[in-house]
This record gives C-alpha cells, sequence and structure tokens, in this order.
C-alpha cells in the first residue's frame, strides 16, 4: 500500500540535529572519538531527593491511575517557588497549568490562541519548538532579528506598524536558547506596553531561569501588568536535572491558562502522579540543589571561555544558560564549521543557521560535558588552525 503523508508534514523537515546525530554515528562507526556539544541535555542527575521521592511513590500502587491534571499540592509548591524566587503571586487554583515538559505547552498554545493565518512574532534565532508550534496553529510568523548590536533583544520599534497591528502572539525566551542572553527590566516594561498598545499576547519561555552565573535572570510576571498581557514557561528539565520526566508548567494570565486546560483536557490524561510529587520536592528543596548546579556550570563556561580565548576564539561569556553563542571565523559559514569541528576535531556543535536566518555566522555549543571532556576538546581544537593567531 503506498502511504502518503498530509501536506501538513511538509512543515516538520528532517533538523540539522538529525542530520548531525547521523554524521556522528557514522564517524564513530568509523572509529573516530567524538566529543558531543551539540545537544542541551543535562548530562547530571536530578537531586538525589528528588530521586528518593519518585522512587518511593513509584512502589505505592494507587499512584497509577490518570492524574488528568497537575495536583493541587504541585500547584501550591509552583506557588511558593514563584513568590519565593521571583516575588510574584499567583493565585494556584487558576493561574498555573501542569505540562508534559515546556515543548509540550509551547508546541500546543499557539493554537488556542490563534487562527490559521494570524500572525506570531518570534525570535530569529530561536528555539525550533517555536516553528513546530506555529506550523500546527497554522500561523505566519514574523522574524524578529536578535542583533549584536541590540544586545540579542528584539528591536520592537523596528517592527513594522502593518505587522504589530495584525500580531497576535509574541514569543520571547530569555535566559535564550540558542543565545544566552538575559532581558533587561526596561526591555520587559517596553514588551507589556507595546503588547497594550497592539493587543499582542505573550510567551515568555524562561526554562533556563535556575542557570545563570553573576547576574539573576528577571522573570516577565514580575513586571507590572505583565500578568494581564501573558504568560510564562517554566520546566524542571534544566533547573533540576528532571528531562526525561517530562514535567513542565505554565503561569501568568487566567484566560490564557484557562484555554490551555481546556486543550490538555482533549490530549492527555495529566503527568504520572509520582513525577509530579518529584516536581514538588525539587521546588520546595530548590535553594541549595541550584546553587551547586550553577557552579558546575560556571566552572565548565569559564573552563571553555577560557580555553577558546585563548586560541584566538573570541567568544563572550554567557550570563546564563547551558550554551555558548559564537562567531565562526573566517570564511567559513556555520554549516561548513561544524562539519569540519566533526571532520578534524571530532567535536559536535549546532550550526546557528539551524535556529534561523539570522544564526548564520554563529555555531551553539553546549556546556553538558564534564570539565575533563572540555579540556579535552579544547586540546582537539589547537590542532585546528582556523582561528587567528594572538599577538
Amino acid at each position: 500500500m503506498k502511504i502518503a503523508l498530509s501536506e501538513k508534514m511538509n512543515d516538520f523537515k528532517t533538523l540539522i540535529f538529525s542530520e548531525l546525530a547521523n554524521y556522528k554515528k557514522q564517524k564513530l562507526l568509523e572509529g573516530k572519538e567524538i566529543i558531543d556539544l551539540s545537544i542541551g541535555s543535562p548530562d547530571l542527575p536530578p537531586p538525589p531527593f528528588v530521586i528518593e521521592e519518585l522512587q518511593k511513590n513509584v512502589q505505592d500502587p494507587s499512584q497509577y491511575g490518570y492524574s488528568l491534571t497537575g495536583t493541587a499540592a504541585l500547584h501550591q509548591a509552583i506557588g511558593d517557588y514563584y513568590h519565593r524566587q521571583f516575588d510574584v503571586s499567583l493565585h494556584t487554583d487558576k493561574d498555573v497549568v501542569v505540562v508534559m515538559g515546556s515543548q509540550d505547552g509551547i508546541v500546543h498554545l499557539p493554537m488556542v490562541l490563534t487562527n490559521p493565518g494570524d500572525t506570531i512574532l518570534v525570535p530569529d534565532p530561536g528555539y525550533t519548538a517555536y516553528d513546530a508550534g506555529l506550523s500546527l496553529a497554522g500561523a505566519i510568523p514574523y522574524k524578529m532579528p536578535l542583533k549584536e548590536e541590540n544586545h540579542f533583544l528584539p528591536d520592537l520599534d523596528k517592527i513594522p506598524l502593518e505587522i504589530r497591528e495584525k500580531a497576535k502572539l509574541m514569543i520571547l525566551n530569555f535566559p535564550g536558547n540558542p543565545v544566552p542572553t538575559l532581558a533587561t527590566k526596561k526591555f520587559f516594561e517596553k514588551v507589556v506596553q507595546f503588547a497594550n498598545k497592539h493587543q499582542i499576547l505573550v510567551i515568555h519561555d524562561f526554562a533556563y531561569s535556575e542557570l545563570y552565573y553573576e547576574e539573576k535572570p528577571i522573570s516577565f510576571l514580575s513586571i507590572e501588568g505583565a500578568k494581564e498581557v501573558g504568560v510564562e514557561f517554566n520546566s524542571l528539565s534544566k533547573s533540576f536535572n528532571m528531562a526525561g520526566c517530562r514535567i513542565g508548567y505554565i503561569v501568568g494570565n487566567e484566560q490564557i491558562i484557562t484555554g490551555m486546560n481546556r486543550l490538555k483536557s482533549n490530549l492527555d490524561y495529566g503527568v504520572f502522579l509520582p513525577i509530579q510529587k518529584a516536581a514538588i520536592a525539587a521546588l520546595t528543596h530548590s535553594a541549595s540543589f541550584s546553587k551547586d548546579l550553577r557552579s558546575i556550570y560556571k566552572e565548565r563556561r569559564d573552563l571553555l571561555i577560557n580555553g577558546l580565548n585563548e586560541l584566538g576564539w573570541a567568544v563572550p561569556s554567557p550570563k546564563a544558560s547551558m550554551f555558548v553563542w559564537a562567531k565562526v571565523p573566517a570564511p567559513y559559514t556555520s554549516t561548513d564549521f561544524a562539519y569540519k569541528l566533526i571532520d578534524e576535531a571530532g567535536i559536535v556543535v549546532t550550526p546557528g543557521n539551524a535556529f534561523g536566518k539570522e544564526g548564520e555566522g554563529y555555531v551553539r555549543i553546549a556546556l553538558t560535558q564534564n570539565v575533563e571532556v572540555l579540556e579535552k576538546a579544547i586540546s582537539k581544537l589547537k590542532e585546528l588552525n582556523c582561528f587567528p593567531v594572538k599577538k
């Protein structure tokens, strides 16, 4: 039987991540040593108290029914966490919805808020799930360039008036992926004003809220008026090394949360109850673990940045997230340089153009290997003759 996929599937092409994975597999079969710095998947385990909570509850036969929604206890833990960490007050029975990882919400929420043909403002470069959400909704993207000269913040003033007037939604992400930049309070205040003036709802992806170094990121919801115009996504995947557990949440505007709850009731039957209880433990006892986790990533960041700069590869030190955003040396394109690193150094990074047109000229490097592996990566890079000689 000949099976034809739907036209919608034309929007879901094989990503560069899959291509790199296949190329990496080929090199491994050839016997080449590979250091993978391409995927932002935590290499560290969750806190011991989270694992213990999960172990305890999976032994309880009563925990295997449908959860349907987030439990009241988890909603309360999320509310307490937001109040403690960001001084944000939430009505935990109205302002919170639990999702199966923040990507679940990011991909599905545009269907709740937009109709086919509506315009959504998205960052470029931006996390690839944003485009997937637009495709499912049938929405039209307007790409907001993230430029170095504007500190990788979108320039709202450069969005044409006709786009502002028809846009229904804006997606933001700070600390960002792939660009690990932070938003300022002044920028977020301008976003709230912009959203109110043009009747645009705001989605802020805050998945890296706990992975910061010298400066703590700002919650969008901590800005006056933000809850009237939008919501914030958060996740336990990166902050607590619970990526495989698939649990996250959306907080903020009650009407948006109600709409997402309505969609979720038609999509799934909720997150496994033992995972919800493990999430409660993580959020309740986050302080010491998060501090230790930041120390680990800071050591990795400093080692890699210092090593790259010693080689003559001038790369800025990220203020947050688990990524480094590095300009490729001339005359290479992002893709050419990424494949050169695999072929000649056995190092896998992600070309910046995988995240949008404005990512051309950069690569994303993940800090998801220990210091010994990163030291080996720097040593391998020394063998490449493509960086300016330091004077």
